[in-house]
């Protein structure tokens, strides 16, 4: 359990619930807090249909959000919808359109009436265990919510279809890229019914190669591209085999017409439209602040959901392995139902990336957190390195062993108990959880908190929309045409000009005969270029055939970037296309990211004039120095330094990319703090609760000393008296010593009294400093979390030029580019 500050508001902290005695206890008046940092070793919720489940995942994902940690929640059911339901001011009339009036007719009461009452339900539920209309109000201000809806044609869809994607600027590490070819091509085939099997497949074998090739190419193939491609392959072979022996032409035709089926299908229009799909735009608004972002599955097809979750879930490994470790979590990824996507025996598209994120996202800061409420279809195995189980009510005795055996896997047969475990299990009630954690000692029982949200139950598609509508306003409204992809940085996509791709090795065109003794087809004639002149062709819209080009200076160069005293020290390529007629071409040059070459393609197009300039190997000296003097002046950056942070920007960075970064090393500094600042006030509390235990003791010992002698010194006056009245005459020696000795015992009992009242005021001093002591900390604690809070961060602003004398011009050439 997280420690420091009051109550359940622990900084870093997951407030899940309250401790019960046991399965079927009432709640107590201790918080269950869970480290946020366990979830980078994952956890999985079980438990059956009205177990409470879901109530305990939205209670998660909002302690996510209030701690500002981004996440992705697919929303299988339609349940995760009710995380944009809050309502801190609890008014009738917020929760009137959410409410189910087939419930309010059956209690007899008027839609009104029925949404007052569920608005006094909510907010004293959310009273009663220790929460507020302001702790709703610091969740929405902490997270951006969306909702989006793909596969739909209202509501905000997700285009998949209109790009099969590339791995964005950052991930091309092979692994990463392999990873996504498979997953998306294994998704594509399954959406056309046909075995993705990556070894025994065919066609699966096929589009990997083509993929792998155009992604190689830098190219974004849609899925136009790809039927194109299929029956024209850029390659003779496939291995050491040729391609008509492993994929014959009339055969891939036949591929090629179910493709186009899919894409000629009015059922899968709304796959091509919609926002681009990028992990980074799920994860962050384009200002920086961290986004939950529900993804609404509970209209689509078995097959459907398969396709969208198998290419989401690559896309999150691809953008996950462009991060830095950490230790801290930096993302969470939620799936409410899991059952069908990581089964033990079969193999479909989504479970080798969700076996890669089980068994790396944990270096990353990425946790994963699983739901299911049929236990029996888990890989177990898979779940092996899973550090968090919480574990409700199931509903047959086969599920209760299945749960049992995965976790006496997932804990390594040490210090596990299973007769203990099945004990519990076996008498868990509802909204009652056992939360098995290996960060902890033992389990844990506890009773889920009262979540923020209105749980009003899966919503339909309509509803859906409509609430998008609501708190999203334009962005539900018309959904914009795909742009294309990003698995990286928001901004970065692919879908720039199409002459934007990696680069090829420039193909020299043959050396041509005077152009009095060559013929051109009809238009202006191709003219000579001289050997000293590099000659290259620009590639124009795919699909476009190119009729015409004309001349253009293409510039590649190198730039530094160094400045030490903020860390700096970076190189950036720069591809510019300038126009050659103009006295100083690169002040109006165009800069691109990359640029895509073709082959000659000889005199089958009409060439435009060449200045005379452009014919002159000089002109392209002295263009190389103009060029290296514009980069200087023009080609400055402008990065952002946070002092407090001690962090830069990198060349290409904007500001919300960099408070994205900042935001998250600000929590790994903050929970380094947090751990140092737990640990010293530990170690003090923990010696002031040791004199505290000692001081009681005292207490308690003088007390009953105390007794003892106030007791004897009574009993023994009483006996004298007795004694003189009925035993004797005239008073004896032995009374008078009686009454001595009861008086003695009476001083002795005066110093034990004085004494409890010396030991309880120690024991109030030492409860007062423990108050102080946790007082301290917890003002130390709101310092720490106000000193990382970077959106109150104010950065410096620097303009950097390169390096003069490290500016290396790679390549300056004539280009054709069409027209």
């Amino acid at each position: 359990m997280a420690e420091g500050g009051t109550g359940f508001e622990k900084l870093g902290a997951f407030y899940l619930g309250r401790e019960i005695d046991g399965p079927a206890g009432d709640p107590s008046e201790t918080p269950v807090l869970y480290d946020s940092k366990d979830l980078t070793t994952h956890g999985v919720i079980v438990g059956m249909t009205g177990s409470g489940k879901t109530g305990l995942a939205v209670g998660m994902l909002e302690e996510a959000a209030i701690d500002g940690i981004p996440s992705i929640a697919i929303d299988v059911k339609g349940d995760l919808t009710n995380l944009q339901l809050t309502f801190p001011e609890m008014r009738p009339e917020d929760f009137r359109p959410w409410i189910d009036e087939g419930a309010a007719a059956r209690k007899g009461q008027t839609p009104d009436e029925f949404a007052a009452s569920t608005a006094d339900l909510w907010k004293n539920g959310i009273a009663s265990w220790g929460q507020d209309g302001e702790r709703i109000r610091r969740m929405k201000e902490a997270v951006e919510f969306k909702l989006y809806t793909p596969g739909a044609s209202k509501g905000v869809p997700i285009s998949l279809l209109g790009s099969l994607g590339r791995p964005g600027v950052g991930a091309s590490d092979p692994d990463t890229e392999r990873t996504q070819i498979l997953g998306t091509v294994s998704s594509l085939l399954t959406l056309l019914g046909i075995d993705p099997d990556p070894i025994q497949s065919r066609e699966h074998i096929f589009l990997s190669n083509i993929l792998s090739w155009a992604w190689g190419e830098g190219r974004e193939l849609s899925l136009s591209d790809l039927i194109r491609t299929v029956q024209q392959p850029p390659f003779d072979s496939v291995g050491v085999i040729d391609l008509e022996s492993f994929f014959p032409s009339r055969e891939r035709a036949g591929l090629a017409m179910a493709l186009n089926n899919l894409l000629a299908s009015p059922s899968f229009q709304s796959w091509r439209e919609g926002v681009p799909l990028s992990v980074a735009d799920l994860l962050y608004s384009p200002e920086g602040k961290p986004r939950h972002s529900v993804l609404y599955l509970a209209h689509l097809s078995d097959v459907e959901r398969m396709f969208f979750v198998t290419r989401l879930l690559n896309e999150v490994v691809a953008w996950m392995r462009t991060q830095s470790g950490t230790g801290s979590l930096r993302a969470l990824l939620y799936m409410d139902e899991v059952f069908g996507y990581l089964p033990p025996t079969a193999n479909p598209p989504s479970k080798l990336p969700l076996l890669t994120l089980l068994k790396q996202a944990r270096a990353y800061g990425v946790g994963v957190l699983l739901a299911t409420q049929n236990p029996v279809d888990l890989d177990y195995k898979a779940l092996s390195n899973t550090g968090t189980w919480m574990l409700g009510r199931l509903q047959t005795e086969r599920d209760k062993m299945r749960v049992l055996d995965g976790l006496e896997g997932a804990s390594g047969g040490g210090g596990f108990d299973r007769q203990q475990v099945d004990a519990i299990l076996s008498g868990l009630g509802k909204r009652r959880f056992m939360l098995h954690n290996v960060h902890e000692d033992g389990p844990v029982l506890f009773h889920t908190r009262w979540v923020l949200s209105y749980l009003a139950g899966p919503l339909t598609l309509d509803k859906a929309c409509e609430l998008a509508r609501l708190t999203q306003g334009a962005d539900a409204a018309a959904p914009e045409p795909s742009a294309g992809y990003s698995s990286g940085k928001s901004g970065k996509r692919a879908a720039a000009l199409s002459s934007v791709a990696a680069p090829v090795t420039p193909q020299r065109s043959p050396r041509r005969t005077p152009r009095s003794s060559q013929r051109s087809p009809p238009g202006k004639e191709r003219p000579f270029v001289p050997r000293e002149i590099q000659e290259v062709f620009l590639e124009g819209e795919p699909g476009v055939p190119v009729d015409a080009v004309s001349p253009r200076l293409l510039l590649k160069a190198r730039l530094h970037y160094v400045r030490a005293s903020w860390k700096v020290d970076a190189w950036k390529e720069v591809t510019l296309i300038a126009d050659p007629e103009e006295n100083n071409p690169w002040e109006s040059a165009d800069q691109i990211e990359r640029a895509r070459l073709i082959p000659d393609p000889g005199d089958a197009v009409e060439f435009a004039p060449v200045p005379a300039a452009a014919l002159r190997a000089a002109s392209y000296k002295s263009w190389s120095v103009a060029a290296k003097a514009h980069l200087y002046r023009k080609a400055t950056i402008t990065l952002l330094r946070c002092k407090p942070l001690k962090e830069t920007s990198t060349p290409g960075e904007t500001e919300a990319e960099f408070r994205m970064r900042l935001r998250h090393k600000a929590r790994e500094i903050r929970d380094a703090a947090m751990e140092k600042l737990r640990y010293r006030y530990d170690t003090k509390m923990g010696q002031i609760e040791k004199r505290i235990a000692t001081a009681e003791e005292r207490v308690s010992r003088e007390e009953s000393q105390y007794e003892e002698q106030r007791m004897a010194s009574v009993l023994d006056v009483g006996s004298t008296l007795l004694g003189s009245l009925f035993g004797r005459k005239r008073i004896s020696r032995g009374t008078i010593s009686g009454v001595s000795r009861a008086a003695r015992r009476f001083s002795r009992a005066g110093k034990e009294k004085d004494d409890i009242a010396f030991a309880k005021g120690k024991l109030q001093v030492l409860t007062e400093d423990l108050s102080e002591l946790e007082a301290r900390l917890e003002e130390e604690l709101n310092e720490l979390r106000d000193a990382y809070e970077v959106d109150l961060l104010d950065l410096e602003t620097l303009e950097l030029p390169p390096r003069k004398s490290d500016i290396v011009i790679e390549q300056i050439a004539l280009a054709w580019q069409p027209v």
